[in-house]
């Protein structure tokens, strides 16, 4: 069995950070895809790009990452930023201070308010937050990402078909007739039991030994 692509350190070739949505992520085996932002083919990313925080990847979610290649070459996202975590909460202001030499005010007995005054200023209450938790639902919601940011169709893998590959319901290693075509069914058709090892290499055994 080849040696997993994955937890090799992949060398970036590019420093510059670049965004894109995780698109698919396989929480057992630690690896996924990143549609980038400014489209083309969806690029491989391992669970060792991310920062180890304790946090778990979410399908869905934006990032940046540098491009790398791993060891067998083939490019891959490293130095992964979750755009969704670890951002900073504003600090609670601070109580304002009485300034020093200002000599306190003697008690005075508070006036007294009328019934109608009380139901006045729960009605105000009951609006200011019926009024705040509607902002706060409004402002969960995620926005709809522009048509320049959406991901491009996800691009096709030809196998020994060509044009004709297709997902057809086969699954295994042997229902494959090259290393290319079961490249393209383990990254376009769920369910596939191609890659035992979980390295992104499908049927090392049968068909993508020498790669």
């Amino acid at each position: 069995m080849s040696e997993s692509r994955n937890s090799a350190s992949p060398a970036a070739t590019r420093s510059a950070a670049l965004t894109g949505t995780l698109q698919r992520w396989d929480d057992a085996r630690g690896f996924g895809f990143i549609a980038p932002t400014h489209g083309g083919r969806e690029l491989f990313v391992h669970i060792s790009a991310f920062p180890r925080d304790g946090s778990r990847p979410t399908v869905g979610e934006t990032l940046s990452y540098a491009l790398g290649r791993g060891k067998d070459g083939q490019p891959q996202a490293v130095a992964v930023v979750r755009h969704a975590v670890g951002q900073r909460r504003p600090e609670a202001a601070k109580p304002a201070t009485r300034p020093a030499g200002r000599m306190a005010r003697p008690h005075q007995a508070a006036p007294r308010r009328s019934p109608a005054t009380g139901l006045v200023a729960l009605v105000l209450m009951a609006a200011a937050v019926g009024y705040g938790f509607h902002v706060y639902q409004k402002g969960q919601r995620p926005p709809l990402p522009l048509a320049s940011e959406r991901p491009a169709e996800r691009p096709v893998v030809p196998g020994n078909g060509g044009a004709r590959d297709r997902c057809d319901g086969r699954q295994y290693c042997s229902q494959m007739r090259s290393c290319e075509e079961a490249t393209f069914f383990l990254r376009n058709c769920p369910g596939t039991q191609l890659d035992g090892d979980g390295d992104g290499v499908p049927c090392e055994s049968q068909w993508c030994g020498g790669r």
